[in-house]
């Protein structure tokens, strides 16, 4: 971790050991360092091993840019740069680190800048490729608080895992688009309308979610007005299939008897 400090330079002006002052120090003899205190191990500049509390780190001490001081004086700005814990990271290692950052130094780079927006890069990334199930399960924890009656919430989670899953469950919801929502919806719309209309509500209110955490970028590919509606008949308009019921068994006989006394080839084949 990298942060603005003093540390380095009060150690530094106040080492009287001899042993910091060595040139460049050994693994061996690193590895027997054991009162507190800021090492110099030599071999680059400004790399130190710091004892304290019974751990052990290695430190990078370098200047760079300027501040401006209590005195109102431009003085150099000066930086601990985190190398990793000893041993777990080695001298070798520690000094491969510490030559690397005082390249980007020399180069104009701000490792702390660099640090954080590599970071933020791969939580855009871990952000991107959160799938619809994942999102799926935020919600539910969200509308557990929400719903009174959870009954409502086992709905919306047998809807979800029964008709969505399948086609999406695993898709990074970054991915999802109007040609998912079409495949899930277009088997169901006409046969189980009013099931369809609620889980296209439904997705859409975990896309939404989506957009908020920035797991998604860009129009909701479930939302009704401007995406779907253009491509779905009206919910309104959609006309229910009602079948006929089922002669109750005490009709037969009669119904049976007027059946035979129609002509026609209808009636033959039906009682046939």
């Amino acid at each position: 971790m990298l942060k603005n400090t003093k540390e380095c330079a009060n150690s530094v002006s106040s080492v009287t050991n001899a042993i910091e002052r060595a040139k460049e120090l050994s693994g061996l003899v690193v590895s027997r360092l054991k009162s507190e205190g800021m090492y110099a191990v030599g071999n680059v500049d400004g790399l130190y091993l710091r004892i304290r509390n019974q751990s052990r780190a290695w430190v990078l001490c370098v200047a760079m840019g300027t501040r401006i001081n209590n005195l109102g004086r431009t003085v150099p700005r000066r930086l601990n740069m985190g190398l990793g814990p000893y041993p777990e990271v080695s001298l070798a290692e520690a000094r491969d680190k510490a030559r690397e950052l005082r390249k980007q130094i020399r180069n104009g780079i701000n490792p702390l800048q660099e640090k954080h927006e590599q970071k933020a890069r791969q939580e855009i990334l871990a952000r991107k490729k959160k799938t619809f199930a994942e999102c799926c399960e935020e919600v539910l924890e969200v509308k557990d608080s929400e719903m009174k009656n959870k009954k409502h919430l086992a709905q919306w989670r047998s809807t979800l895992e029964t008709y969505a899953y399948p086609f999406i469950g695993k898709k990074a919801v970054s991915e999802i688009t109007k040609v998912d929502l079409l495949a899930i919806l277009e088997p169901i719309w006409l046969t189980k309308n009013e099931t369809a209309s609620r889980l296209r509500g439904r997705i859409e209110t975990v896309i939404d979610y989506a957009k908020a955490k920035e797991y998604f970028e860009g129009d909701n590919p479930a939302a009704w007005k401007g995406m779907l509606k253009p491509l779905l008949p009206q919910p309104s308009k959609v006309q229910i299939t009602k079948h006929h019921a089922a002669l109750p068994y005490n009709q037969i006989g009669s119904f049976m008897k007027e059946l035979r006394e129609r002509s026609g080839v209808s009636p033959r084949a039906l009682e046939f």
